[in-house]
């Protein structure tokens, strides 16, 4: 972590070296939040290119260094928000992102589908919450400062958005416990 700081303090003084080498550690994570956002390689890289444009101009307002992986990734979520009702698009997720999330594994398509729909039919602030704490693995905190929002909006918005999927798909959701659908 200490590293990472002095990497972060050069980064503010000019030093494009050390700005690329901090860039180099997160690109993954973001290609992968952008392309969750965007659903297609063109508009992601768009909104990773843009991000790091944005992160570059705008490094010396990072207040906390050890904050900068939190403060890069609100760069990127605030971008691909902007860029989608920039588009007038409408987020929807496919079945790629639903593949990596472990708990989704043995679902049957029919199920499989279902959550997709049910996914594509709650609020942005609910999906991005659920997005956030299940397919990135964020805790509560990391998510709160990635939107700037208090942790019990968070809490809020993950059960809300939790809620609102059992809802949708009329009791049919996995329970953990059992490892079964009920």
């Amino acid at each position: 972590m200490e590293i990472k700081s002095k990497l972060v303090k050069r980064a503010k003084k000019g030093d494009s070296e050390a700005f690329q080498m901090l860039i180099h550690e997160e690109k993954e994570k973001m290609y992968r939040m952008a392309y969750m956002y965007m659903r297609n390689e063109d508009d992601a890289l768009e909104v990773f290119q843009e991000s790091l444009y944005k992160a570059l101009n705008s490094i010396n307002t990072l207040k906390n260094n050890d904050y900068f992986s939190t403060w890069l990734m609100r760069i990127l979520i605030n971008t691909a928000i902007a860029t989608l009702k920039k588009k007038q698009k409408l987020v929807s997720i496919n079945n790629e992102i639903f593949d990596q999330i472990e708990n989704t594994e043995h679902l049957r398509t029919e199920e499989h589908l279902d959550l997709l729909q049910a996914m594509e039919e709650i609020e942005e602030k609910y999906k991005t919450v659920l997005l956030l704490r299940f397919y990135q693995d964020y805790t509560v905190k990391q998510i709160a400062a990635f939107l700037d929002c208090p942790e019990g909006t968070v809490k809020t918005n993950i059960r809300r958005g939790l809620d609102l999927l059992r809802t949708k798909l009329k009791g049919v959701y996995c329970d953990d416990r059992q490892n079964s659908i009920v």
